[in-house]
């Protein structure tokens, strides 16, 4: 697999039925869920999961996609996604990065980064960063 950074995180996605649009191939929205997901499983790999966002009353919120699709995908077919977070100001705002790949041909079908800001959950409003996601999502943060 060519991916655009070294060691991803990867999860399998197989485009079912459900994900089909009118024209044939996997619908826009579908590909938002896709990332959402992997950015899920990633965040629980790394000890962040709902329960700890609960208990620190903090969430890491979306406040910006942008995403270049690039090729279709089609029912049936196995998908692998990769992230990485490659950035983050230890403070409010984290940026994670994606590749959504085809492994059959290896073809790329979509480049993503997404930009989290952190808030606390109980008021919805922009908050520091407890020490816990500065760890855990320190983590995955590239090596300099």
């Amino acid at each position: 697999m060519k991916w655009d950074r070294p060691n991803p995180f990867t999860l399998e996605l197989l485009v079912g039925s459900e994900d089909i649009d009118g024209l044939g191939h996997a619908n826009n929205a579908v590909y938002v869920t896709w990332l959402e997901r992997c950015a899920w499983r990633h965040s629980q790999s790394l000890g962040l999961d709902l329960v700890e966002y609960r208990r620190l009353d903090r969430a890491m919120a979306v406040v910006r996609h942008e995403i270049d699709y690039l090729s279709s995908a089609y029912e049936g077919q196995a998908l692998l996604i990769g992230t990485w977070i490659v950035e983050s100001d230890q403070r409010l705002k984290m940026d994670r990065c994606f590749q959504l790949v085809r492994p059959q041909d290896g073809a790329t079908l979509l480049r993503a980064k997404t930009t989290f800001v952190c808030i606390e959950l109980s008021t919805g409003k922009p908050k520091r960063m407890p020490a816990e996601f500065i760890e855990g999502y320190g983590k995955a943060l590239p090596s300099s």
